[in-house]
């Protein structure tokens, strides 16, 4: 039985039209001869163009002066509302954007499900944060990532795609993006990653905080999973340290987590709306590993009952965690 009350059996869209839609690399052809490597799509899910073995993925943080608060919290009914309440509470969008920059947004698509079901980032969310960005002038925004569903059905049923496109933003499909690989760290090897996340200037991570079944909460760490194709299980042996080792590469501009709508259980896909609370709420910041902690105290869990991973990020020197509990900002939008 299907527990998916928006299922949908019509087949994906070749083609979703629109005049704002400009998409990076050479378009979704590529020659059959691409397969011939031997198991290629055991361990990649997209086709790939390749580039320069050599790339790197720089630091996009920016210097923040120590009256900005490490994260701000808005709660309020409206999502887009919550993300400038908040964002202006840090000091504004040119605070972290300027002009010169390519800047990045990397939500969690993960999966084909409708913004209702709360298995993605919240569209409104993910719309605010690029029409900040845009209202900055940079060269360039753009929004993507890799699914774990089918890409295109996963970017359009959750509303991500229609909404970046609506403000202006860029969408860049996985299967539409040229690749670079990069030296992820020494125990996880290279990878080949979606072009948009080495050629950024700036990058904002927007997860949604959810349940997951194996970490029991997700939210701004391990969403970096989503910089390439590579199936998801290669990551679930030693999990917490696939996350730490993103976590130390993929150094954010600003982190702002979805929680407007949260999957209390059955994550990371959900399905069901009995699943979902309303919660009204996103939170803004320069430290992840905060926002981490916070977004798990959406499960009742404190400062000392983490998981951990979180001893092991902060003994990284990625953030701290107890960050969201004595110096955040709290606002209602």
């Amino acid at each position: 039985m299907n527990d998916d009350p928006y299922a949908d059996s019509s087949p994906p869209k070749r083609r979703l039209i629109t005049r704002r839609r400009v998409l990076v690399g050479c378009g979704a052809v590529v020659a059959t001869g691409a397969l011939s490597g031997g198991g290629f799509l055991a361990f990649d899910r997209y086709r790939r163009f390749g580039r320069s073995a050599d790339a790197f993925i720089r630091d996009h943080r920016v210097e923040m002066p120590t009256s900005v608060p490490p994260i701000v919290i808005a709660h309020g009914t409206d999502p887009a509302l919550n993300v400038r309440a908040a964002i202006d509470r840090m000091g504004g969008m040119g605070r972290f954007v300027g002009p010169d920059d390519v800047v990045v947004v990397k939500p969690n698509i993960g999966f084909d499900r409708v913004p209702d079901q709360a298995a993605n980032t919240h569209p409104e969310v993910v719309a605010e944060v690029a029409r900040l960005c845009l209202e900055e002038k940079p060269l360039r925004v753009i929004v993507c990532d890799c699914p774990v569903a089918e890409s295109r059905r996963a970017f359009e049923r959750s509303g991500i795609m229609h909404a970046a496109l609506e403000v202006g933003a860029e969408v860049v499909l996985p299967e539409e993006s040229s690749y670079y690989t990069v030296e992820i760290s020494e125990r996880l090897g290279t990878w080949d990653v979606l072009e948009p996340f080495v050629i950024a200037t700036k990058i904002i991570n927007v997860p949604v905080a959810k349940h997951h079944n194996l970490t029991n909460t997700t939210a701004g760490m391990k969403n970096w999973i989503g910089i390439t194709g590579k199936l998801r299980v290669m990551f679930h042996n030693d999990l917490d340290r696939s996350i730490a080792e993103l976590a130390a590469l993929m150094r954010p501009t600003l982190t702002v987590v979805d929680a407007s709508r949260v999957l209390m259980e059955t994550g990371p896909s959900g399905g069901s709306l009995s699943a979902v609370k309303q919660v009204g709420a996103v939170a803004v910041g320069v430290d992840p590993v905060a926002l981490d902690a916070w977004a798990f105290s959406l499960w009742g869990a404190g400062p000392n009952e983490l998981p951990a991973l979180f001893d092991l990020v902060e003994s990284m020197g990625l953030g701290r965690a107890a960050a969201y509990v004595d110096a955040p900002i709290e606002i209602v939008a």
